[in-house]
């Protein structure tokens, strides 16, 4: 789904922040994309979402050469992957339910097409009972939740998730892992940006590690 080979990524004519990077993420496979703060991450994920391009090397999706993708083409190919941002990029003049169906809305679908599955995801992630309420007023844990849900409403077959616990206390971690490991039991491939030991050690999973720009896979 995802091939990276031999990627390097630097800002103007700075150093490499990224370096020969070469590795694939599996169809329905589920991966820890960890190392310390500043490693370089979110901008990994970011060159997985097509929303950077390498300064060499290829990065593959979907078995497409990224830096050849018609401009046009790239807002249907993003629709098959979700992403779950740090700081939740929540509309606060839009209740949870409005911030889940945007994706949807922005793109023209009638809302009796999508209101049951909203419903639905909202119930799945716990916010069954906050569809109404506007994110000021939700706390951390239910606005990571909503941009979980709001992520998941297209069914995309990848989930990016940049430091998904990072806001949250134990407890909610936890439950929010479950959530991603039922996703990907459902078929999803699942990545998720931590620094958090705890919550890796609690799933025999893939850890890719990012240092020094460069990445070490254990499987």
């Amino acid at each position: 789904m995802i091939d990276f080979d031999n990627v390097g990524l630097r800002y103007g004519m700075g150093p490499e922040i990224l370096r020969d990077l070469t590795f694939d993420v599996p169809r329905r496979s589920f991966q820890f994309l960890t190392g310390p703060s500043g490693a370089g991450k979110t901008t990994l994920l970011r060159l997985m979402f097509m929303s950077l391009q390498p300064t060499r090397g290829f990065v593959r999706i979907f078995g497409h050469d990224i830096t050849t993708i018609p401009q046009q083409e790239l807002p249907k190919l993003r629709r098959r992957i979700g992403i779950v941002f740090q700081d939740f990029r929540l509309l606060d003049h839009l209740t949870t339910y409005e911030n889940v169906a945007l994706p949807l809305r922005v793109r023209g679908k009638d809302e009796a097409s999508y209101r049951t599955d909203v419903v639905e995801l909202l119930k799945w992630v716990g916010l069954g009972d906050r569809m109404n309420v506007l994110p000021p007023i939700l706390s951390g844990g239910e606005k990571q939740r909503a941009a979980i849900a709001r992520a998941l409403i297209d069914q995309p077959e990848i989930l990016l998730a940049d430091e998904p616990t990072g806001n949250v206390d134990a407890p909610l971690a936890r439950r929010l892992l479950r959530l991603f490991m039922e996703l990907n039991k459902l078929g999803t491939a699942v990545i998720i940006a931590t620094h958090d030991l705890s919550l890796m050690d609690q799933v025999d999973a893939r850890r890719m590690i990012l240092s020094g720009g460069r990445l070490e896979i254990y499987e």
